[in-house]
């Protein structure tokens, strides 16, 4: 996978950050981003918090709500829609793999499938919310797996950011150009 994009992304995110729509903005990209847009939130609350670090906590709560309430269209979406609208989606974003192995999971794990989903940068939450649906996973145990995952792994990002401040900053951008450089290479 090709990670290239990202420093480009995060300095563009940085200057989004002082816009004064700017939380608005990444609501609804978490929102969509449970759901179906193949965009993470972590590609702006992280440098909008690194901008302006003591709204991290009032950007996590945006993305805590809004991550949320897009998991369960996710649900909904894969509960009523799989076959119309997800399946050919799975598809053509190349997620076959990711799916079938969180189908296993949710056979045998269930609630800690989606525990684990919520925290996960590596497979993307919304897999896991059309997945639930499609599976018909108990709702109740899916809305308490998603509230406890998305606020535990958004407010700890806040908090780190809020207790580090921008001393952390340089070391992310390390860390992004890293990955950056390995992806180009593979």
């Amino acid at each position: 996978m090709q990670f290239n994009f990202l420093i480009s992304w995060y300095d563009k995110a940085l200057q989004w950050a002082k816009h004064p729509h700017a939380i608005w903005y990444l609501g609804f990209l978490s929102f969509i981003d449970s759901s179906l847009f193949p965009v993470s939130p972590l590609l702006m609350i992280i440098p909008m918090s690194f901008a302006e670090p003591k709204r991290a906590f009032n950007f996590a709560f945006v993305v805590i709500v809004t991550s949320f309430l897009g998991g369960i269209v996710g649900y909904g979406l894969g509960f009523f829609a799989f076959e119309i609208l997800i399946q050919p989606f799975i598809k053509i974003m190349g997620y076959a793999n990711y799916y079938q192995m969180m189908m296993e999971w949710f056979q045998k794990w269930g609630f800690f499938a989606i525990l684990f989903g919520c925290f996960t940068p590596f497979i993307p939450y919304k897999i896991f919310t059309i997945g639930a649906g499609v599976m018909q996973l108990n709702l109740g145990w899916f809305l308490l797996a998603s509230a406890i995952g998305r606020t535990s792994r958004f407010l700890t990002i806040a908090a780190i950011i809020r207790w580090g401040g921008p001393k952390f900053e340089p070391f992310f951008r390390k860390f992004l150009v890293k990955i950056s450089k390995s992806s180009a290479h593979n």
